[in-house]
């Protein structure tokens, strides 16, 4: 069964420096029905103005993603890193115990585009933990983040699998999925087809009882998508 959660359908918070759409219910946006999907608890699509971004604040028990889609993103924490997130790149911070962070667009002229993504972790508490790496643009599923990290993956606190899709045009390729496992898609850009659903870029889809997944780009455009293998 695949569920779709439209890009149109989702929350919108305007606060002038940051527009943000909301998979989920987040902040003042809620839902009673969109509270998340398995361990995945945040998807938001953020678009922060020039120079500005998030003053330091404090996370506790959380995994958190980030996927720059545009731009490039300046992330200090009180565990002492100060790190620079260009467009591509993938960061994990694991906020154990407790951190405190801060998130800025690194360019005081271009907008910052991103998606910051939280996971519920299996396992609370413990030294937090930042973990920043670009995975290339290969084409199929490249594997992001694991519960082991093996493999050059990031290692995340939860029995999920975070894989990046790279499809040209014209590219089909078909994954399995294990039984009793959900599946969660965010397209990014481009238009694919799952089991002869579309999705549009920003769509999502909540994807369960299924064995395999049919992934197909029919179009001109290269696609981009994130992949959950959740619990």
């Amino acid at each position: 069964m695949i569920e779709i959660r439209h890009a149109d359908e989702r929350g919108h918070a305007n606060i002038g420096w940051l527009d943000s759409k909301h998979s989920f219910s987040f902040g003042q946006y809620y839902d009673p029905l969109q509270m998340g999907f398995s361990a995945l608890r945040v998807i938001n699509d953020d678009v922060i103005a020039p120079g500005a971004g998030f003053d330091t604040h404090p996370h506790k028990d959380m995994e958190i993603i980030t996927f720059i889609t545009q731009g490039s993103i300046a992330h200090q924490d009180s565990a002492g890193h100060q790190q620079r997130l260009p467009v591509g790149e993938f960061q994990l911070m694991s906020a154990g115990k407790g951190i405190y962070h801060s998130e800025f667009n690194a360019s005081h002229e271009e907008e910052l585009k991103l998606l910051q993504i939280w996971i519920e972790p299996n396992v609370l508490g413990g030294k937090p933990r930042y973990q920043q790496r670009d995975f290339g643009q290969r084409e199929g599923l490249t594997t992001i983040a694991t519960p082991d990290g093996g493999n050059g993956a990031l290692q995340i606190k939860q029995d999920a699998t975070l894989h990046q899709l790279i499809l040209p045009a014209r590219r089909e390729l078909t994954m399995p999925i294990a039984h009793g496992r959900r599946t969660y898609i965010q397209l990014v850009h481009g238009q694919l087809t799952v089991n002869d659903v579309t999705l549009c870029p920003g769509d999502g889809a909540k994807i369960v009882e299924e064995n395999s997944l049919d992934l197909i780009n029919q179009s001109d455009q290269t696609v981009t998508a994130l992949v959950f293998d959740l619990p």
